[in-house]
């Protein structure tokens, strides 16, 4: 992979890290040679921009922000609980597990799902498809049923501190967030512009629920930016399953 704003075309010995030295010590706010080039570069691996030096850490920050609208899930860089970090990677695929790598029982194949009082009736819909979906390249197979205190998975909307140790942030943010198995609670942020489809300024419902079900059924974020499990969606775009949710599902319940 090529990485030309790096290299020194005109020193074959140097190192194509050398244009960093000058940015130690550099301090917020600074403005010096080469900061764009090392955010391109970054970007294209997938870093976040939290993790540059300070003098990267300007307005830039900011409008990379306004791009990437992260999902959470219970692990995730707050409130977290040490049962529940993701931590497992893999060499050749990049998808990850829950620490300790939980998951339903083998004979809790058949899960059944419910939606809380005052979930909007068009969200039901394109959280069936996301579990049909996952149904169709998995072991699993998922019923919905009306009371949802009966359910295995239950699903909701809500805003704010709603009482399970992960407050939303209202609108942009964290848009939804899942628990490993065998909790079953997924929960999107009612706060946020929601659609059916790809829809300009707003989030599809359908890829939300691909993600959080990931979540539900086991499986942490991946590092594959084409994944559903990756951590992060622009709004007004929609994503499916990839290659490795697939292999990592099948890996953790060894199918």
């Amino acid at each position: 992979m090529k990485s030309s704003a790096l290299a020194n075309s005109n020193d074959e010995k140097s190192s194509p890290f050398d244009f960093l030295k000058h940015l130690e010590g550099c301090h917020k706010g600074d403005k010096l040679k080469g900061i764009h080039e090392l955010k391109a570069y970054l970007e294209h691996f997938g870093h976040w921009i939290l993790g540059f030096p300070n003098c990267v850490q300007d307005d830039d920050a900011s409008m990379w922000g306004a791009r990437h609208r992260q999902w959470h899930h219970s692990d995730d860089f707050r409130q977290e609980k040490p049962t529940h970090s993701s931590t497992s990677f893999h060499t050749v695929s990049h998808y990850t597990f829950f620490r300790g790598s939980p998951k339903w029982p083998a004979s809790k194949y058949s899960l059944t799902y419910g939606f809380l009082p005052r979930t909007p009736s068009r969200a039901m819909d394109p959280v069936a498809r996301a579990f049909q979906t996952w149904a169709a390249n998995t072991h699993f197979r998922f019923a919905r049923v009306q009371d949802y205190t009966t359910a295995d998975i239950k699903i909701g909307f809500h805003r704010a501190n709603h009482g399970d140790g992960n407050s939303f942030d209202g609108r942009g943010g964290i848009l939804a967030h899942a628990f490993a198995p065998q909790d079953g609670r997924f929960h999107y942020d009612a706060d946020e512009t929601w659609a059916v489809g790809a829809t300009q300024g707003a989030y599809d419902l359908e890829t939300v629920a691909l993600h959080e079900i990931g979540h539900l059924l086991g499986l942490g974020h991946s590092s594959v930016e084409g994944a559903i499990m990756f951590a992060s969606i622009s709004s007004g775009s929609t994503k499916g399953l990839h290659s490795d949710d697939i292999q990592g599902i099948r890996a953790l319940y060894n199918v």
